[in-house]
């Protein structure tokens, strides 16, 4: 099975009644009601597509897409955690 790069997109909303016309452009994963916003998925590939659909929507003030693919998440320079250093069990 090919698996698909996805990507999330966070939407600002100016009311929360449009959040069902979000399931057009990806999946709907999260909606804050407080802070008018969702948060969808969507394909890499699709993604400049549809952040230009969303941004001529009317109901939409806001389009942001997720940088999270772009960041380096491979920490080689973390400081190694000190308890972990000893090994308590070598006496058994």
């Amino acid at each position: 099975m090919l698996e698909s790069k996805r990507q999330g997109v966070a939407i600002w909303l100016t009311s929360l009644k449009f959040v069902r016309q979000l399931r057009r452009f990806g999946h709907v994963h999260y909606v804050s009601k407080k802070m008018k916003y969702a948060i969808i998925y969507c394909d890499q590939g699709k993604l400049e597509d549809v952040v230009r659909k969303l941004s001529n929507t009317h109901f939409v003030r806001d389009v942001q897409p997720s940088m999270r693919p772009f960041v380096d998440t491979d920490f080689q320079n973390a400081k190694p955690d000190k308890a972990k250093e000893y090994d308590y069990k070598m006496g058994i």
